[in-house]
């Protein structure tokens, strides 16, 4: 019987190994697997690559990751923020690595590693720094910069609720990198709110298919930065 709901964060957390590359879905407040990345700071793995949207918030989430000095490398669109104090001390202290990717980009180098494709040629970055010194080409008159795919060890992204097979269904604008990130990696954790019995998910509205994923987390409803979930009175 396939029953991928794993007993709590630590054990579906078990076996990230030093040196792997994770991706972390989420934009802003929206959709991040904020008790996966808590529960990656107590596991300990160490020389980490991270691939989020941006580089962290205050002190929690991936900023405490970022504090914990176990992350090696960050691959983000938008590593500045008025909050995002951990990263820029790290970084001007020469302790970690960034790799600047324009966001469309982003998505589009995580979908190509889920989808199987070698490369792709893409004009966003052309004849700034960040194409670095990657091959161009012209098509069709325009200039493009060959973009290669990012590859995950492990993806870890928040849905809203999912049945123990692992499809996913997501709540708005939580949805945003959690379906590519789940088919880029190896191995992928999600948190839900909700259990469902299977049968019970319209097929229709499952962006993450189980066959993507590989534990699931329930986890309760908080209050968020943005509002959210309001406790209870």
């Amino acid at each position: 019987m396939i029953n991928k709901i794993a007993r709590s964060v630590a054990d579906a957390l078990t076996g990230i190994q030093d040196g792997a590359t994770v991706l972390i879905g989420g934009f802003g407040t929206a959709g991040i697997p904020g008790e996966l990345i808590d529960g990656l700071v107590e596991q300990g793995a160490k020389d980490l690559t991270v691939v989020n949207n941006n580089a962290g918030n205050g002190e929690t989430g991936l900023a405490a990751l970022l504090k914990t000095g176990r992350v090696r490398k960050i691959i983000c669109s938008f590593p500045r923020q008025a909050d995002s104090q951990v990263f820029d001390g790290l970084y001007r202290s020469g302790k970690i690595e960034l790799e600047l990717v324009p966001q469309g980009n982003l998505a589009e180098r995580i979908r190509a590693a889920g989808a199987g494709i070698g490369a792709f040629f893409c004009p966003t970055g052309y004849g700034t720094q960040l194409a670095g010194n990657r091959e161009t080409r012209e098509i069709d008159g325009k200039q493009y910069v060959l973009e290669y795919p990012i590859h995950g060890d492990v993806a870890l992204i928040k849905a809203e609720r999912g049945d123990r097979w692992g499809n996913l269904v997501y709540r708005k604008a939580a949805r945003n990198f959690g379906p590519v990130m789940a088919m880029a990696a190896k191995k992928t954790i999600a948190t839900v709110h909700d259990i469902a019995e299977l049968g019970t998910l319209d097929p229709e509205t499952i962006v993450t298919p189980g066959i993507f994923v590989h534990q699931v987390v329930r986890i309760e409803r908080v209050a968020t930065q943005a509002g959210g979930f309001k406790k209870a009175a």
